[in-house]
């Protein structure tokens, strides 16, 4: 067998190159693959296939020996594969030893064997006067006397060819003789009770190869750790012989074997149904896989689209913004250049407005419109009238009413020497204090009627002071910024910035800003009745004090 597989490898590498790059190539296209080496006495051969069998159509076969096991008995049916199974290992061993790919899966391990012994098939010999028996027994001795732990041994029809049972305990003092001396063994045999010792003995392993009685044929399956049926009842009746006759056969064989027999029957369905069952399982984890793969690349592409149009929106964000800083620097450029005079206030007013209104559009183009929110009217409410009092939150500060304009729903306040317009639910009838005159009393907020259709540039509201104590320069500045710029569109003529006194940081960084600011028309430090050094008063552009 050995000289016909290396024949017929030659043959196959006839036109490929030799060496590391003539073995690859042939493993690529025979399916073979390089064995792991193992120090120890091992077999794990994964789908090994005989290497002259047609690659088409050999079935592949799991052989392998754990390292508490050195006796592998094969069981089974004639013509079932038990031969074949030995001859596999054999020549696979000796393929791997001369370096070459053999025809098993990715992963099988073997030891290099110092010694590959073998008894295989029917050697009697007329001439010689040696039966089967004999044949069988002197290769055993010589087996016997040269195989160590080092060695693989393997043995055909262990204990044939003589009486069964004087056979039988012969095959299981060779099979304890080679255990007790750790020589790796695989054996075949027909004797049941070399099943039931193996199956009982420390270092013994039972394996079978499988036949299917609906079809009469074997399977060549090999099942590690299970014995092997003769089957020979169950083939004649398949067969056709008489049923009295079966009957009778089954008769006179003991009950415990044929008990033994269905159960290692029913044992073998199990085993068969479990490993269908788990390659269902491992199809469906392999789908699952697929799938996973799948979804998460779906998410990946819908995550990426995500970020890309965020960072689109971003980008035309961006853009409307640098747009609104160059409209508000342009109008500040305006202002700084506006004379301070009364004639201009309202030239000053028109390019305010105008840039209001540039701001106010963009901003309802980018942003969804607010529901706006519409005011409570109380229901006992006094109308308010030219000459009431009244309380101004946004400046926390009372004032006069001058002029009513009920169209426009807006209302000329005079407070101390200044008169500025708002909006009349902008003002409160509640108690000011010692701010509004004598006898007058808490009056609650003031009535607003229905807003109409006409709409204006609302006037920012403010305080007349800002307090920053506590703020970063960061922080402040763009708060000082917009607040100056509200304060201007509100009409104040001065305010108050409270930085406090401190290091000294926040006033410096308040009045750097204010000196060059285009709507500041000049400041002074506080009063000391007005907070000293700790306030910058800021007299604003344009307006009257």
């Amino acid at each position: 067998e050995w000289k016909k597989a290396e024949k017929e490898t030659r043959k196959q590498g006839n036109k490929e190159k030799e060496g590391k790059q003539g073995n690859a190539d042939r493993a690529g296209s025979s399916g073979a693959s390089l064995p792991v080496g193992h120090p120890g006495s091992t077999i794990d051969l994964k789908r090994a296939r005989h290497p002259l069998l047609n690659p088409e159509t050999v079935v592949p076969i799991d052989v392998y020996l754990e390292g508490s096991y050195f006796v592998l008995l094969v069981t089974g049916p004639n013509t079932g594969g038990k031969t074949v199974t030995l001859k596999t290992v054999g020549l696979l061993a000796l393929m791997a030893q001369a370096g070459m790919h053999i025809p098993a899966g990715d992963g099988s391990q073997l030891s290099c064997f110092e010694g590959i012994f073998a008894d295989i098939g029917d050697e009697q010999s007329i001439e010689q006067s040696l039966s089967t028996f004999s044949s069988h027994l002197t290769n055993i001795i010589t087996i016997l006397e040269e195989a160590d732990d080092r060695s693989l041994v393997l043995l055909d029809e262990l204990g044939a060819g003589t009486d069964p049972e004087e056979g039988s305990a012969l095959a299981r003092a060779l099979l304890d003789h080679l255990v007790r001396r750790r020589i790796t063994t695989l054996a075949t045999t027909h004797y049941s009770e070399l099943k039931i010792y193996a199956h009982g003995t420390p270092g013994v392993r039972n394996a079978s190869v499988e036949f299917d009685v609906e079809t009469l044929a074997p399977t060549f399956d090999l099942s590690i750790g299970l014995p092997g049926r003769s089957n020979a009842l169950a083939i004649a009746t398949r067969l056709g012989l008489r049923r009295d006759i079966i009957d009778a056969a089954q008769s006179l064989v003991r009950p415990e074997s044929l008990e033994a027999d269905e159960l290692l029957q029913e044992i073998k369905d199990t085993r068969t149904r479990l490993r269908e069952e788990r390659a269902a399982v491992e199809k469906l984890r392999h789908d699952a896989d697929i799938h996973e793969k799948a979804l998460k690349k779906q998410l990946a592409e819908i995550d990426q689209t995500r970020r890309d149009l965020l960072n689109e929106a971003r980008e035309e964000a961006q853009a409307e913004l640098d747009e609104l800083a160059d409209e508000v620097q342009r109008v500040r450029r305006q202002l700084a250049g506006l004379i301070t005079s009364s004639d201009a206030r309202e030239e000053q007013r028109q390019v305010l407005h105008q840039a209001q209104q540039t701001i106010e559009a963009r901003r309802a183009a980018s942003e969804p419109l607010p529901q706006p929110e519409k005011p409570v009217q109380q229901p006992n409410a006094t109308p308010i009238r030219i000459g009431d009092t009244v309380w101004v939150p946004s400046l926390q500060s009372a004032a006069q009413i001058v002029d009513l304009n009920p169209q426009e729903m807006e209302a000329e306040l005079q407070i101390g020497a200044y008169r500025m317009r708002l909006p009349v639910n902008r003002l409160e009838r509640r108690d000011v204090g010692d701010a509004l005159p004598v006898g007058l009393s808490r009056p609650d907020r003031l009535p607003v009627a229905e807003p109409s259709r006409h709409t204006s540039i609302p006037i920012p509201t403010v305080g007349m002071e800002m307090d920053i104590r506590g703020a970063t320069v960061e922080e402040m500045l763009p708060r000082l910024e917009k607040y100056l710029d509200d304060a201007y569109l509100g009409m104040m003529p001065w305010v108050r910035i409270i930085h406090g006194k401190g290091t000294g940081a926040l006033r410096a960084a308040v009045r750097n800003e204010v000196r060059k600011h285009p709507l500041v028309k000049s400041y002074r430090e506080g009063e000391p009745g007005e907070g000293g050094d700790g306030v910058t008063v800021v007299y604003l552009v344009g307006q009257e004090s």
